[in-house]
């Protein structure tokens, strides 16, 4: 009982569960923001907040390669530890601007929980499995 208990009876592989949680945050984002971004860039430009006074052309392209084009990256493994921290300066103006650190408005959790994410996936690297990894030569 106490092996099912404390699911002892699972095999302990932490590159497997890198290469899980890739694919599984990555693809939640990608499927959200990134085809989002992909499909609608010319109608979202127009209402597209601009906290940093940069333009909304070049917020939503930062927006874009972050949503789109580095959750790609980071689910192949390629390029992980920078996409992920190009994902996380997103992320952080999305959550200390926009949501002004306050959990309370609409998303901040959520959007947290993604902080917390990309973070991890730069403290942990992409795992075996990853492109990364692969010997090229």
């Amino acid at each position: 009982m106490k092996k099912f208990l404390n699911l002892s009876f699972l095999p302990i592989n932490n590159d497997v569960a890198l290469l899980f949680i890739r694919i599984w945050f990555c693809t939640s984002i990608f499927v959200k923001h990134g085809i989002e971004k992909f499909t609608n860039f010319p109608k979202m430009v127009t209402h597209f907040p601009d906290p940093l006074h940069v333009g909304p052309t070049i917020g939503l392209s930062y927006a874009l390669v972050a949503d789109a084009i580095c959750t790609i990256l980071i689910i192949l493994g390629l390029g992980t530890r920078l996409a992920a921290f190009i994902m996380m300066i997103n992320l952080l103006v999305v959550f200390i601007i926009l949501h002004q650190f306050s959990f309370m408005k609409d998303h901040a959790e959520l959007v947290y929980i993604y902080l917390g994410l990309t973070v991890f996936i730069i403290i942990a690297g992409p795992g075996k499995y990853s492109l990364d990894n692969k010997n090229l030569n």
